[in-house]
């Protein structure tokens, strides 16, 4: 019997409510939806329904043409069916067509011409795309194969139900006893829906579907795209309603600069995120479906001087809600961190499980090296992602140091003589040492030396960028504020504290010589500001650099205080040193309220130094704290950072530094100039020479057989002038005055001590007359004077001589007589 339904409105769909009398079962009743003339139509295979129903079921068209064919074996009086049909506008169905259908013409998928039921879901956005069984939600027709193309505008691509049941199969017939419902599972022998993870069946399958109830799961693709099946069997009861699925894309994709690998193994590297011009980058918790037995590794690698920091901003542990395969035993989904390369068991630094483990929020794991190691592992497997939902941040740091790491420190360093003798030190470039929890900001970095190597430290600060801080800095030592200090643990005196106000008042670059072999610069910075001063910036908050000095061959660096002296260069001739570059600085200290006078008594430059940049020998008055510590030194930073390629970036106005009282450099065509050079040495009265210091001597060489030299000196007394002009001799009494205990030649009023005099030595400055303390008329009236212990005897020569070696004689008895005593008390050998 053939009932066949139609209507002329193509946007009109029949609903047939069907009942059935149970007590006579129909053999098969097939319904044809749609007809020739449309393309949309299963009237070629419609496939049968069959079994018996207690209940109406409603069959909702999906074209404006049904067509009912029944048949029975035999028909009786008792043989009977009833159905009614009526056409319904879209706007009535709002199961199928959802709320204002007119405005979402598509909404249902595109038909591919000539199928009944393959659609095209292009751009889909949430509430845009209907995923439906056809004719739904009424029961689906039979023989179905269904295809159904899915597509978003970003990845991942979620199919998801909301309200709706789920009847794929469900039930085979209405009596439960006999055929009890069908939970949603995978074993589907007749009807099912499959869904690919891609554009068509090709792709890899995510699951195979069946069975009635809510459906537990959205499945949330690899990408894009989904391709979804639903297949039904030939024959089947009046009974299963299908599905009707949402598609909208999950929000877990982020543009990132790391290099994947597969599906879930990323590479990010500092070098692809500087190129991003990003400060940090992220990645999220695997957000997609993935198989059981599945591992995510993230690695996070910088360059070798490099650390990685990995912190998580969100970060949510939840029950495996979607899991493929069921595991019952502890964690069955896992995040691992390494400090690593790879997964190294030896270098965990801290393990999630889904089970036991809580989230760690806005917490920082910082790697040892460069490199940083994350590893996702699932037993279960999951349709919809992961159940360590997490938003990670990584970023890298320079850890470069120029000197040794103390441990378990912030940021000390130390810099030994024996390993590099000189270089650059920078405050931390691993600006992690800013964001502390409020504890104070201490960097200490200690310069060692050993006085067979290097007698002293060098020390200059080149360039500074404070930056703001609530407090001003009046006391520089105590206030709370950034600042910078250079101590000399043996002189405490010229101890330095630099901060934003007072920087200004400093030559550049900040100078400290130490006096021993030890140094020291210490970086404060106030816990209040550092994160918002400091964290990720790209300019330290210092450079400075360091050079050891004064090496054996220098001598010893502090002279004097003394009558006279001598100071020899080199100090001892040692072939290995000879052709090493040299930095030597004397400290020549003087009585107090005496006067200098420096003479040179021997000065030859080698033949091979042409210039400054070869030997520079250079002289300070005690006014000038900081010499220059370079030949080209010119009060004026060249510094460039190697590590960042950063220039200089003080701009505050730089005091010049004190000119030297006299440079000597290297010039083989003039000769010894020692006479020349020692005119341009003046007496140096005591008020010059207690004006904070001692006098500075300073040697540079390129190799130190570039010159030798010999500098004597003698500490003299002027007498003081009268109103007249006149000197004042009544200042010179009896011999033996300490201040003036021999008034040299000349009308300058100049005195030396008594020991000088005739002492080999010309301790007297020259003058037009050509006397001096040496002069034989001096010399002849102090021949039968001699000292012993500072003592005066007016004795002659012969005298003396006669003395001495009756002393000698003396001495020599007394020896003798000791050891034969000694040797009479020997006990005798039996």
């Amino acid at each position: 019997m053939k009932l066949p339904i139609a209507t002329s409105n193509s946007q009109q769909s029949k609903e047939l409510l069907i009942s059935k009398d149970i007590s006579e079962p129909f053999r098969a009743m097939p319904i044809v939806d749609g007809n020739g003339k449309s393309g949309l139509s299963n009237r070629r295979e419609p496939g049968k329904f069959c079994g018996e129903i207690e209940q109406p079921q409603v069959f909702i068209s999906e074209t404006s043409s049904v067509r009912l064919v029944f048949y029975a074996e035999n028909f009786t009086e008792q043989t009977y069916f009833r159905f009614d049909s009526k056409a319904e506008q879209q706007y009535e169905v709002y199961l199928r067509y959802g709320q204002h259908p007119e405005m979402y013409p598509n909404r249902r998928g595109e038909v591919v011409p000539n199928t009944y039921c393959e659609r095209v879901f292009r751009d889909c956005r949430m509430q845009t795309c209907y995923v439906q069984s056809p004719a739904y939600p009424g029961i689906y027709p039979r023989n179905l194969h269904c295809k159904y193309y899915l597509n978003t505008r970003l990845p991942f691509t979620k199919l998801h139900i909301e309200n709706e049941e789920f009847n794929v199969d469900g039930q085979r017939c209405e009596n439960l006893i006999l055929c009890p419902m069908k939970s949603i599972g995978s074993d589907c022998p007749n009807d099912y829906i499959r869904i690919y993870d891609g554009k068509d069946e090709r792709s890899p399958i995510i699951g195979t579907f069946c069975g009635m109830g809510k459906f537990p799961y959205s499945i949330i693709g690899t990408g894009s795209d989904l391709f979804v099946e639903f297949v039904t069997s030939p024959a089947g009861p009046l009974l299963n309603t299908g599905f009707h699925f949402n598609v909208a894309h999950w929000p877990g994709h982020v543009e990132t600069t790391g290099k994947k690998n597969g599906t879930c193994d990323w590479t990010f590297t500092s070098t692809a995120l500087a190129k991003s011009g990003d400060k940090q980058g992220l990645f999220w918790s695997v957000s997609h479906w993935y198989a059981p037995a599945t591992t995510c590794s993230y690695l996070m690698l910088g360059h070798p001087e490099e650390i990685v920091r990995l912190y998580f901003p969100s970060f949510r542990i939840e029950r495996i809600e979607a899991p493929i395969r069921k595991w019952e035993g502890e964690c069955g989904e896992s995040l691992t961190i390494y400090d690593s390369t790879w997964p190294d068991d030896s270098r965990i630094i801290k393990t999630f499980c889904d089970t036991f483990s809580r989230p760690l929020e806005k917490f920082d794991f910082v790697s040892t090296s460069n490199a940083l190691f994350v590893r996702f592992e699932s037993k279960t497997g999951s349709y919809s992602g992961s159940s360590l939902y997490y938003w990670a941040h990584y970023d890298f740091f320079n850890n470069s140091h120029y000197g040794e790491v103390v441990r378990d420190t912030q940021c000390d360093e130390v810099f030994y003589a024996w390993h590099q003798p000189e270089g650059k030190f920078t405050s931390p470039l691993n600006t992690l040492v800013y964001k502390t929890d409020g504890k104070p900001i201490v960097c200490r970095f200690r310069f060692l030396s050993v006085r067979r190597l290097f007698a002293r430290v060098l020390l200059k600060i080149e360039n500074l960028n404070f930056k703001y801080n609530q407090d001003s800095c009046v006391n520089c030592w105590s206030d709370r504020v950034d600042k910078v200090t250079l101590v000399d643990p043996l002189r405490n005196s010229s101890r330095l504290c630099v901060c934003k106000e007072n920087q200004g008042q400093f030559s550049y670059p900040v100078t400290l010589v130490s006096q021993g072999e030890e140094a020291e610069v210490t970086l404060r910075v106030d816990s209040r500001h550092a994160l918002s001063n400091y964290f990720k910036s790209n300019v330290p908050i210092f450079e400075g650099s360091y050079k050891f000095i004064h090496g054996p061959l220098c001598g010893p660096s502090l002279l004097g205080p003394s009558a006279d002296g001598k100071l020899k260069f080199p100090f001892y001739v040692n072939p290995n040193l000879r052709d090493k570059p040299v930095s030597c600085m004397w400290e020549l200290r003087i009585h107090p309220d005496k006067d200098l006078w420096l003479h040179l008594d021997k000065l030859v430059f080698a033949s091979s130094s042409k210039s400054c940049s070869d030997a520079k020998l250079e002289f300070f008055l005690p006014s000038s704290h900081s010499p220059p510590s370079s030949p080209s030194s010119n009060g004026q930073s060249n510094y460039f950072n190697p590590v960042l390629g950063l220039p200089p970036f003080h701009n505050h106005q730089q005091k010049p530094h004190s000119q030297p009282l006299l440079t000597l450099c290297g010039d083989s065509n003039l000769g010894d100039r020692k006479i020349e050079i020692s005119s341009q040495l003046p007496i140096l009265s005591a008020q010059k020479l207690q004006q904070g210091g001692p006098l500075t001597i300073r040697l540079e060489a390129s190799t130190a057989s570039k010159l030798n030299f010999l500098i004597s000196w003698t500490e003299l007394y002027q007498l003081p002038k009268n109103p007249d002009g006149s000197l004042m001799t009544s200042r010179i009494t009896a011999e033996g005055n300490e201040e003036c205990g021999f008034r040299c030649p000349g009308p300058e009023g100049v005195c030396i001590a008594n020991e000088l005099l005739c002492n080999g030595i010309q301790n007297c400055p020259s003058n037009s007359s050509g006397l001096h303390d040496e002069s034989e008329v001096n010399c002849k009236t102090t021949e039968n004077k001699f000292f012993v212990f500072n003592i005066q005897f007016n004795i002659s020569w012969m005298t003396a001589a006669i003395v001495g070696g009756a002393v000698s004689l003396l001495f020599c008895i007394c020896c003798v007589f000791c050891c034969r005593c000694c040797r009479r008390k020997e006990p005798e050998d039996y």
